[in-house]
């Protein structure tokens, strides 16, 4: 074993875990009709069978005033314990002990579900939901008390080994916590210990009901990033607190506000790994009880490094194993290099939840569907192998590789340029997005594996297709450049598209103009690449906002920090219509008028055309053929492994 703290087992009062690798609790949007459903538990089973050495699932509601999002598990109602039954048992097949965080959401929350109104220490309105909260009663602070109690109790009906409470970045208990967003004036406002008075009681509750066999434990925000609110010191004497009532087992961390600096608590690449780590690391310099660090790990050796410097004594990895569940297995393994590394890109895990969309992952078309993947057929091992041509090595053409070969087919890939990768290739070029292109190292070691052949610096047409004779051809050729109608033939600037001034093909100077149609990381990316060469650039979009997907994927806000310190300018609702000369003439959405640019260079992140000459003329042919990924339609790289993975495993 490579790493000597993350397989030393830890008892966390009444309960061992295995190892110091934690699979922290995280929404998926599995629930239905309020109850936890067959993917939940497939979902967690996964991550046991991984080696993970403790399971948190995500939260589980305490009172009916508590439903921010439609998927949120109800777990005041009975009817949920035959679906805590399965998940448990689930988990315990592979000897993985499993806790249920419970919570009420309190003012981070609306009334659109519950047609209720959303109780909170005082009536101060969320920044997100924009709902001003009810200030609740003594007598509606006994009944969130007892909601605690009664889900506590449904989760040790249940089978659970330990019950964990949120009381962190989104969380009724944090609200009373923080001087941000408790003003009362009673005896549960005020000073620190009259705000930690409910937490108190909470814990006192919820002990007498699950008695000394199952674990507790205390999630803790140690910093909430936002003006007057809970700071590291604070957090601190509270964690205090909890510890003195003698009947916690283990506190976990967290930091941010979910509902105003959510973009740290979920951070993308652009945030350093390991970033909150000074508030376990504080919090365990006070107390005794085992404490869990969070933030972006990767791999393990940042979290082993985390555990040996005394940062804290459990590791949270979420990302990491949604992104490959047997993270754990394959870390103790020695098998480092296959891990399939999370991106920190946030698109198909942290983005489809603020799309009301299950979880999944970008590049593990698996996550999301372990409880149907093996009944769809995803891997079908073939009595009848196949020769399989796959033309593309992006990652479209390399998940169909991948699936075609866990089938049993033989796969040879073919690539016109000199390295794998496509455009995830240049998208990780940049500054601050190299992380992004890890898919492509996770994807050639599994075709590695697996066995696939390659054959870099060659382009594919109809001749080579003749002369190898596959079987099956698999089109994976992308998309291109495609030059918009308003630019005129006699324009008398430099115009080039996005994708060429990253590769260095285009080298734009002076004032440059960057059209941003497509609302992601395109147009911001060159932006600030320019900018950091020295240019003067303006980001125009036609949407309200430049990068509007951002938002999604929790880039936003940093985005706007970059771009401010680099001076970039801003223009929306912007909509091009003729480049002409060295005039650029915009339509202004809001009023109709026109405005003009005259910069140097215009640099285009703009909708691209599929490559698709070849899927067409092998079909005419009669060739077996179907094509993936950009070539179908250009997307993103979600959809392009999608694409593949279904190609792929059809055979």
């Amino acid at each position: 074993m490579a790493y000597k703290y993350l397989w030393t087992p830890l008892q966390l009062g009444p309960v061992t875990a295995r190892n110091r690798i934690v699979f922290s609790a995280h929404l998926t949007n599995y629930a239905r009709n309020g109850k936890p459903t067959d993917q939940h538990a497939a979902y967690y089973e996964a991550r046991a069978a991984g080696g993970a050495g403790l399971i948190i699932t995500e939260e589980h509601s305490t009172h009916p005033t508590d439903w921010p999002y439609e998927k949120l598990i109800h777990g005041f109602h009975r009817d949920v314990i035959p679906g805590y039954r399965k998940i448990t048992s689930a988990v315990h097949k592979h000897g993985v002990p499993i806790f249920a965080q419970i919570n009420h959401n309190g003012g981070q929350a609306s009334s659109m579900f519950s047609r209720l109104p959303v109780w909170a220490p005082s009536p101060v309105a969320d920044p997100l939901f924009r709902e001003v909260a009810k200030g609740i009663t003594h007598a509606e602070i006994e009944e969130v008390i007892a909601g605690y109690a009664l889900v506590a109790g449904h989760c040790a009906e249940g089978g659970f080994d330990g019950i964990e409470l949120q009381c962190s970045h989104s969380s009724i208990v944090r609200g009373f916590l923080s001087p941000a967003t408790n003003f009362r004036t009673d005896e549960y406002g005020g000073s620190l210990e009259n705000r930690a008075r409910i937490l108190i009681e909470i814990v006192a509750a919820v002990r007498r009901v699950i008695g000394p066999t199952m674990a507790l434990g205390v999630r803790l925000c140690g910093d909430e990033l936002i003006e007057g609110g809970t700071t590291i010191d604070e957090a601190v004497e509270v964690a205090k607190l909890v510890e003195a009532t003698g009947r916690v087992d283990y506190i976990n961390t967290s930091i941010g506000v979910a509902t105003a600096s959510l973009f740290m608590i979920e951070a993308s690449m652009h945030i350093p790994p390991g970033y909150a780590m000074f508030i376990p690391s504080a919090i365990r310099k006070a107390v005794d009880l085992p404490v869990v660090g969070v933030g972006r790990f990767k791999d393990p050796l940042q979290a082993e490094r985390a555990l040996a410097e005394g940062q804290c004594d459990l590791v949270g990895v979420v990302r990491g194993q949604i992104a490959d569940p047997d993270f754990a297995a394959k870390s103790r393994a020695g098998a480092t290099d296959d891990i399939r590394l999370c991106l920190s890109c946030n698109q198909e895990c942290v983005g489809r939840m603020g799309l009301n969309r299950w979880l999944g992952c970008i590049e593990n078309p698996r996550t999301g569907r372990e409880s149907e993947w093996e009944s769809n057929g995803h891997v079908r091992l073939t009595t009848k192998p196949k020769n399989v041509m796959v033309v593309g090595a992006g990652p479209a053409g390399l998940q169909a590789a991948i699936a075609a070969a866990r089938n049993g087919h033989s796969v040879h890939v073919y690539e016109q340029k000199d390295a794998p990768g496509g455009q995830v290739r240049i998208a990780a070029s940049v500054p601050n997005r190299a992380e992004f292109g890890d898919i492509i190292r996770n994807q050639m070691n599994e075709c590695e594996r697996l066995g696939v052949h390659f054959t870099f610096g060659v382009g594919v047409w109809p001749g080579l297709v003749s002369e190898k004779r596959p079987d099956h051809v698999i089109v994976a050729t992308g998309s291109e450049p495609q030059r918009p109608w308003w630019v005129a033939e006699d324009c008398q600037i430099g115009v080039a598209d996005c994708r060429e001034v990253i590769e260095g093909g285009a080298e734009p100077f002076g004032d440059v103009v960057v059209i941003d149609e497509l609302g992601f990381h395109h147009a911001t990316s060159v932006a600030e690449l320019l900018a950091d060469r020295g240019c003067n650039v303006e980001v125009i979009t036609p949407g309200m906002v430049v990068g509007q997907d951002l938002g999604i994927t929790l880039d936003m806000e940093n985005w706007w920090i970059r771009a401010i310190g680099k001076g970039i300018v801003q223009s929306t609702d912007l909509v091009p219509m003729n480049l002409t000369g060295r005039e650029l003439t915009l339509l202004h959405h809001p009023t109709g008028e026109n405005k003009t640019r005259t910069p140097d260079w215009v640099v285009l992140a703009t909708h691209a055309s599929p490559v698709e000459w070849l899927y067409h003329e092998l079909k005419t042919q009669g060739v077996s053929v179907e094509r993936v990924g950009d070539c179908v339609a250009p997307r993103r790289a979600h959809a392009a492994v999608v694409d593949g993975e279904r190609a792929g495993s059809r055979l």
